[in-house]
């Protein structure tokens, strides 16, 4: 009776914790932020510095990197955009980069559930473009990827690690047809005002 007892408590106890994951090096992150009419998206792997010389060494110059941990970046755009000076169409999509010492090539590929960058495949890619390259005056220990508000009709993207950062400017996509659109949602919206009963 006693082991059937304790079974049964050690069983509950295992259940309580199964909403809890096991710590890893380089924690999951998700991101979102408004942009234009819909939002912006970014998931990814938290590495850390942890005292190594991050480029040029961990992440060797001139590579494929998945610019993050473990599974490749996700991207996830809801309207389309002006992703780097690219027409981009929304969807999903995996970040991946070939850093240099003085610039980045930033590439968007079709395969948006990648696991590292073990199966990258150029000719899946929907946008290449390069960017300058930032030396930062404080040390950024945790990789992050943030996306930033430049104004209502564009954003940015920004990478940040050890002492480097890049910017990747995010545009709307045909600015003048999301003009268009909006106005017609205003007008939408002050017909249904107007129509509401009056207090």
């Amino acid at each position: 009776m006693k082991k059937l007892f304790a079974t049964a408590l050690l069983s509950c106890s295992l259940l309580g914790f199964s909403q809890f994951n096991v710590p890893i090096a380089s924690p999951k992150q998700k991101v979102e932020q408004q942009f234009s009419m819909t939002k912006i998206s970014v998931e990814y792997g938290r590495p850390s510095v942890k005292g190594r010389k991050v480029f040029g060494e961990l992440v060797p110059f001139g590579k494929v990197w998945r610019a993050g941990a473990n599974s490749a970046t996700k991207v996830t755009f809801e309207q389309n955009v002006d992703f780097g000076g690219k027409d981009v169409k929304a969807g999903s999509y995996s970040l991946f980069v070939i850093p240099m010492e003085k610039e980045w090539k930033v590439m968007l590929n079709k395969d948006a559930n990648q696991w590292g960058a073990y199966t990258y495949d150029e000719k899946l890619n929907v946008a290449e473009f390069t960017v300058p390259v930032q030396k930062m005056a404080d040390k950024q220990e945790w990789f992050e990827i943030a996306v930033n508000p430049v104004d209502i009709h564009s954003a940015e993207m920004l990478i940040k690690w050890d002492m480097t950062k890049v910017a990747i400017p995010i545009k709307e996509w045909k600015p003048e047809m999301v003009a268009k659109i909006i106005d017609k949602l205003n007008e939408i919206k002050q017909i249904e005002k107007d129509a509401a009963p009056k207090k």
